[in-house]
């Protein structure tokens, strides 16, 4: 397993993470412990969760009673900020907030400190020094390693990165967003160009596009029982576009003629953008987890790179 530097922090994750939103909601707990077992045989080390997953909770909790002490192995990221609650107190970056959110976490995951503490959205009421004072004094009291967010757009990015350098703080070190061989717009140029300035880490999420990167789903054919774009209809009205087939049908071709699948074009594209240092992905069997780090093992040349980047813009 390649071992990388998130960004230019010196927190090392494995080049493939370990997407843990599928624990405590999606597969039974018996399934969520040969999902982390394998991970660790694979050399996985990083394991991303939050509070919210697993219907508010049952990822971080399920991944508590499980880890003991393979914890100290691995990089532990969970973030905070999204409703915890259906009243709207249990929610954003306030230090108020904050300081009890971190509190659940360290209680459900049953350690001592977080590796990686990430603000999942942006909040719009509270002013974001007053986050990064919160997250800076979790990080001095030792409870949290290192900090990032997700979800932010450039400015916001700069913004924050700003804020911590001018008062002497704590700076996030990586973006968490969605990035993949479909979904490119998010991220470039602009986040992207941010987060090279800043020397932050990106651990893109959704790197499959819900699953229409794994090869498994046919134009005019039906979908695959049980998966994902078959039993969420937002995700399949959101990916399933004429534009997407095009481009997924060309990426397939161009994977097959060089021996290699639509998977390991997905994993590999994303290993070889910078700033990426890890690309997380959930699984929900052991033998899902075994295809996705063996899939980031193709090495693009830049001849590659150069013709992908064509296909996508036709």
């Amino acid at each position: 397993m390649d071992i990388r530097n998130l960004g230019r922090s010196g927190l090392r994750v494995s080049a493939i993470g370990l997407g843990c939103n599928n624990f405590g909601q999606r597969i039974d707990f018996e399934a969520t412990r040969r999902v982390i077992h394998k991970a660790l045989d694979l050399g996985v080390t990083l394991f991303d969760t939050a509070d919210t997953y697993g219907n508010r909770g049952g990822s971080e909790t399920e991944m508590g009673q499980l880890l003991g002490d393979e914890r100290k192995r691995i990089v532990l990221a969970t973030k905070f900020g999204n409703p915890m609650d259906d009243v709207g107190v249990k929610v954003g970056g306030s230090r108020h907030y904050i300081m009890q959110a971190v509190e659940d976490s360290l209680r459900r995951l049953r350690t001592d400190w977080i590796d990686l503490y990430q603000i999942h959205a942006p909040d719009p009421r509270t002013p974001i020094d007053e986050t990064l004072r919160a997250l800076d004094d979790l990080v001095r009291q030792g409870k949290v390693r290192y900090i990032g967010c997700s979800n932010f757009p450039a400015w916001q990015v700069v913004d924050a990165q700003w804020t911590a350098q001018a008062n002497g703080l704590n700076a996030f070190v990586s973006c968490q967003d969605e990035y993949s061989l479909v979904v490119r717009d998010v991220v470039e140029p602009q986040l992207k160009q941010a987060m090279l300035k800043c020397g932050m880490g990106l651990l893109p999420f959704f790197p499959l596009a819900s699953g229409l990167l794994t090869g498994k789903y046919r134009r005019n054919r039906p979908l695959p029982t049980g998966s994902r774009l078959a039993n969420t209809d937002r995700l399949a009205d959101r990916y399933l576009t004429e534009r997407n087939w095009q481009l997924t049908e060309r990426l397939a071709d161009f994977a097959e003629g060089r021996g290699h699948t639509m998977l390991e074009l997905a994993f590999s594209w994303l290993l070889s953008q910078q700033p990426v240092a890890s690309v997380i992905a959930g699984a929900t069997r052991p033998e899902q987890l075994e295809q996705n780090v063996k899939a980031g093992s193709w090495k693009l040349s830049d001849q590659e790179l150069a013709e992908i980047d064509g296909i996508a813009a036709r």
